[in-house]
């Protein structure tokens, strides 16, 4: 039995302490050479618009590239991630993300983040994530890591989202998004089979056909390409998280308001963990 008290700033620690500090070393080597190689080749403010307003003349990007939001009685329509996202890749020269800092106590704090490395323009939002899912029959905690994983992923987006237009510039954003109102407009051919898409996909949400024909004042069969268009934003706005069901169409009684709503969480979960999930597919085709 030895008599020595081990040493706990020994070789253990000392070796958990060089990695940190290599690991830190390359990540401060990464973001020199990042900035570095943006200011050898800037970007051409007149391509980059070119590029950006080009990627939003696809149907498939206007599809899904605008949400819609209430404000004051009146509906705000804007860019959503997908279409931010698009921007900063073509705008160039931005590094963007999101990151968990730390997970302690059931829960994950992260940070999402985006930075011009040209005008050294940086925004970032640190927030915490709770380990839970919600369903009907109430929440549960989450120790999968796929599952905290894709929870944490679905909570950054709209921060990055708010990171990315910080760093972009305002008028650079409105004309992509004046870009994919022309877009979708010109890519509007209302059949009764994208109708029937459309209804499938909000139920899938958890909005019936009474709720979409009350918001229209008509019934379903009638509906006209500006409310097809106002509606798939109001979808986009509700999946991206940036609304709920209620702030568009009238709230079901309090004992299926619960139910509507797990509905939801469960089926933006489906969405974004497949990635093409019916819904999604139905909406973003047209």
């Amino acid at each position: 039995m030895s008599t020595q008290v081990a040493n706990f700033f020994g070789e253990s620690q000392q070796q958990n302490t060089g990695i940190m500090q290599r690991g830190e070393k390359r990540e401060a080597t990464e973001v020199q050479a990042m900035v570095l190689m943006a200011k050898s080749y800037p970007r051409n403010q007149m391509q980059a618009m070119d590029r950006i307003l080009n990627a939003c003349t696809r149907p498939t990007l206007a599809s899904s590239a605008l949400y819609a939001y209430s404000r004051g009685g009146a509906q705000i329509t804007g860019a959503s991630i997908r279409l931010a996202e698009t921007i900063a890749q073509q705008w160039g020269n931005i590094d963007y993300g999101i990151r968990e800092l730390k997970q302690e106590n059931g829960e994950s704090t992260v940070e999402a983040y985006a930075w011009d490395l040209e005008t050294n323009v940086r925004q970032t939002k640190v927030f915490q994530v709770q380990h839970m899912r919600h369903t009907r029959g109430g929440g549960y905690q989450l120790t999968d890591p796929r599952d905290i994983y894709e929870l944490v992923a679905n909570n950054g987006a709209r921060r990055l989202r708010a990171c990315l237009l910080g760093v972009i510039p305002s008028d650079v954003i409105e004309a992509a998004v004046e870009q994919c109102h022309v877009t979708q407009a010109a890519a509007v051919d209302l059949t009764d089979e994208k109708i029937k898409q459309t209804v499938s996909a909000f139920e899938a949400i958890g909005v019936t056909p009474e709720m979409l024909a009350k918001r229209m004042q008509r019934k379903i069969e009638a509906m006209q390409p500006a409310q097809y268009l106002q509606l798939r934003q109001i979808y986009m706005s509700i999946k991206d998280g940036m609304s709920t069901i209620h702030d568009w169409f009238d709230a079901p009684k309090a004992a299926e308001a619960t139910e509507t709503n797990a509905a939801l969480d469960a089926a933006i979960d489906k969405l974004n963990t497949s990635g093409k999930a019916a819904a999604a597919n139905e909406m973003k085709g047209q």
